[in-house]
């Protein structure tokens, strides 16, 4: 698996992850629309121009599961069980198509589980930043991992 297993991680851990990904304007367009969020702060140009912002903020949603789908290949891919929960989601700086964004983690804790022998929970930290090294998003995720095959 490229996946860490539960006793692979150790709480302060970072990873600073290779991917990449540029946004762009049909990313936002068909997130928003499959997802059925017509706020026209993120479809309507004309709309969006006349806010602080000037122009489509891309669906902070999008920008959350790109943060953590960023991730996967590092740390989770084939290991994880299940997503426990997110916490202390934040947008500190507004995202565009045309931003590229860049994702960190960090453990910030471990514990056994309790009901499952064979697996563990990590909490992670995971942060975007744009291509100006801005904090676009952070979030806390609590994942119940496999440990390793006996």
């Amino acid at each position: 698996m490229a996946g860490l297993y539960y006793e692979q991680f150790s709480a302060g851990q970072a990873f600073d992850h290779a991917w990449t990904r540029t946004l762009t304007e049909m990313d936002n367009v068909l997130f928003s629309s499959l997802t059925m969020n017509v706020q026209p702060l993120h479809l309507d140009a004309h709309f969006a121009a006349q806010t602080e912002f000037g122009k489509p903020l891309v669906n902070s949603l999008f920008t959350l599961g790109l943060l953590i789908g960023m991730t996967v290949n590092d740390t989770t891919l084939g290991t994880t069980v299940a997503n426990l929960g997110m916490t202390d989601v934040a947008f500190p700086k507004p995202v565009f198509a045309g931003d590229t964004l860049h994702v960190r983690t960090r453990v910030l804790s471990m514990r056994e589980s309790k009901s499952r022998p064979d697996a563990g929970i990590v909490e992670f930290e995971h942060t975007a930043l744009n291509h100006r090294d801005e904090v676009v998003a952070v979030c806390k995720r609590s994942a119940l991992m496999r440990k390793r095959p006996a």
